[in-house]
């Protein structure tokens, strides 16, 4: 316990100070005093901001929404990536490999494409992870136990789904396929404080809800047959939690567009620091999620000169490399194990 408890106090420090820089660098650096008396002129009253100088404008109107839907994006996808692997029992499921970010990307072109914004664009992104969910289940057998055939038949969608994608940007106008290109590929601009509402409640939510079935998910771990013998619904546990996740995962995508791999890396960083289990698994992965996003935000905006890199090539760039990392890893302990 105090083990967990100075992890999480370190990583509370790590998150307010990368945020802290992350607000001070970009094309107009700021100085950690500019950062902290802003804020707190901000904080007090933060109608003044709203009109400000160029400074207050910069880190109240720009830059502070920006770096708290980053964060909010991490610890979402990362938390849903602890879920998804828990699930499945599969160290290489996450909200991107399964099928459910291209689902919910799906449902969001479509809707850009027809000229949707706001809480429509959230609605049809919501309505394509969960076709995605509901694909997965009849393709893995009509339900949710048949656990083996879960990230197959999500890898499967996922290709299905981003063809669709292809599809309606083929049918899309030369503007619009610009931009909803953009878009897929993630990112943080354009956001403002409007935009942090939904994802940030709806990230509590769902944290709340895994964190409440945290002992039943450890117990899911050893094996359904071990679950349902301590009482537990496995089936019906795992296609509620699946939606939930879905769900997320579709809110966030309809913010910030597809970002991939944070799901996978996250979980596995943090089991180093935590182990299997999920009570402390959670909050350590939500606030790396976060403090990894940020600095992803830092590196795309300031890597190129008078422009900003799309997010979702970083994560994909660092996700990949360590897709394969992973995937030596395994391989080598299965010869170690005689497999």
């Amino acid at each position: 316990m105090m083990r967990q408890a100075s992890i999480l106090s370190i990583l509370l420090l790590l998150a307010v100070a990368s945020i802290l820089f992350a607000l001070g660098i970009g094309q107009y650096p700021l100085s950690t005093s500019d950062i902290m008396a802003t804020l707190i002129k901000c904080l007090d009253v933060a109608s003044s901001c709203t009109n400000a100088g160029v400074e207050e404008q910069i880190i109240w109107q720009l830059r502070l929404p920006r770096i708290l839907i980053a964060f909010i994006t991490g610890a979402g996808l990362a938390i849903t990536g602890v879920i998804l692997q828990t699930l499945t029992r599969n160290p290489l499921a996450d909200p991107y490999l399964f099928g459910i970010s291209s689902g919910a990307s799906l449902g969001a072109v479509t809707a850009l494409a027809f000229g949707a914004i706001g809480l429509g664009l959230s609605l049809a992104a919501m309505l394509g992870s969960l076709l995605s969910v509901l694909l997965m289940v009849v393709l893995s057998g009509g339900t949710a136990r048949q656990v083996q055939f879960l990230v197959l038949a999500g890898v499967a969608i996922s290709f299905m789904l981003s063809s669709l994608t292809s599809l309606v940007l083929y049918f899309s106008t030369p503007n619009v396929v610009a931009a909803l290109l953009f878009w897929m590929m993630g990112s943080f601009d354009h956001i403002g404080w409007q935009d942090l509402t939904i994802p940030m409640i709806t990230l509590v939510i769902c944290l709340a809800i895994f964190y409440t079935f945290a002992r039943q998910l450890d117990a899911m771990l050893a094996g359904d047959k071990v679950a349902r013998s301590l009482g537990i619904a496995t089936q019906k546990l795992r296609l509620a939690l699946l939606i939930i996740a879905a769900i997320l995962t579709s809110v966030l995508v309809s913010k910030v567009g597809g970002i991939g791999f944070v799901g996978l890396m996250i979980p596995h960083i943090c089991r180093f620091f935590t182990g299997h289990q999920l009570s402390a698994l959670l909050p350590v992965a939500f606030l790396v999620g976060g403090i990894f996003m940020v600095w992803v935000d830092a590196i795309s905006r300031t890597i190129l000169t008078d422009q900003h890199l799309p997010i979702g090539i970083v994560t994909a760039a660092i996700g990949s490399l360590f897709f394969i990392i992973l995937l030596k890893h395994y391989q080598s302990k299965r010869r170690q194990e005689g497999i």
